[in-house]
């Protein structure tokens, strides 16, 4: 791991972000939270996260959001169409996303963040 600062991008009331919080809080990792509700997401780190994961990764299509969205445009999402979605509606992201140094991890698995921060 590199010496940047690490973030968790999500909600807070999510219960996987509240898991994942809590994991780096008994492990004493020190981190940012990046609040979607209150700060939103720009382009150029959803962008560049998509280039890292894909936007398939990144795009929750089993929430509450997801199900409202029109089916018009469900049958054509692509890329872009999935940017424009997520920065319209930060809580369409999956969570958490975590980024230490230039890697990203979308979800939350112990054993996953256990191996970044070994």
């Amino acid at each position: 791991m590199t010496t940047d600062t690490t973030r968790l991008y999500g909600i807070p009331n999510c219960d996987t972000m509240k898991k994942a919080r809590k994991w780096l809080a008994e492990q004493a990792i020190e981190h940012e939270f990046h609040d979607y509700k209150k700060a939103g997401i720009d382009e150029a780190t959803l962008r560049d996260w998509v280039s890292s994961v894909g936007w398939e990764v990144l795009l929750n299509r089993r929430g509450t959001t997801w199900r409202n969205v029109a089916q018009e445009i469900k049958d054509t999402i692509d890329e872009d169409k999935a940017v424009d979605l997520m920065l319209d509606n930060p809580s369409i992201i999956k969570r958490p996303v975590l980024k230490t140094g230039d890697r990203i991890e979308v979800g939350f698995k112990p054993e996953h963040y256990a191996d970044i921060f070994k």
